[in-house]
């Protein structure tokens, strides 16, 4: 007579489950190796082409352009005494330069950016914008945006490709100054 016992279910669970990751390994490993070429390699997927049609141009403005124009903006409010931030967002909203003069206010860093993004996305300076709100108000709703003058886009060919957000002077027509100053060093 044996003295063997007889496997309790956990054990046959366990056992099973061993068997099939084995299999399974085995498969995976047949499959991978029927893919190999007959060098060994693994083939590359194919490059998609996409058509002409299905394409888009932009323009963007450079970081030395950006910051210039950042530059020249901060330069104008130290020349009538104002403490500042000077933000360039790209055409697609994304911060190029952000610069925060010496004494400006800690709200002034943020609202620069998000001056400059308003300008940008709507091709307006954001004192203009801010006239709107009474017809649509739901538009200081919209993430990323403030609409405070002190914003002005930059545009070539008639299409926006930078914004300039200024923040922190004692008014927004302040603000806006400075950051057309920083436009205006762009088109020298």
């Amino acid at each position: 007579m044996s003295s063997r016992r007889k496997p309790t279910r956990r054990t046959r669970v366990l056992v099973g489950g061993a068997a099939l990751a084995v299999v399974g390994a085995g498969v995976v490993g047949t499959i991978a190796a029927n893919a190999a070429d007959t060098n060994g390699a693994v083939p590359a997927a194919t490059p998609v082409a996409v058509r002409a049609g299905d394409l888009a141009q932009t323009t963007h403005l450079t970081l030395k352009a950006a910051e210039q124009a950042a530059r020249a903006a901060l330069d104008a409010a130290v020349k009538d005494g104002r403490q500042v931030s000077v933000a360039v967002v790209d055409r697609d909203g994304n911060t190029l330069v952000t610069l925060r003069g010496d004494g400006a206010g800690p709200q002034s860093y943020e609202s620069a950016e998000r001056k400059a993004f308003t300008a940008v996305s709507w091709n307006a300076p954001t004192s203009e914008l801010a006239g709107r709100l009474a017809q649509a108000p739901a538009l200081k709703d919209i993430p990323g945006t403030l609409f405070l003058a002190g914003g002005t886009p930059v545009t070539a060919k008639g299409a926006p490709v930078a914004g300039i957000g200024v923040a922190g002077a004692p008014s927004g027509d302040l603000d806006e100054k400075y950051a057309r100053a920083g436009a205006a060093a762009l088109g020298r």
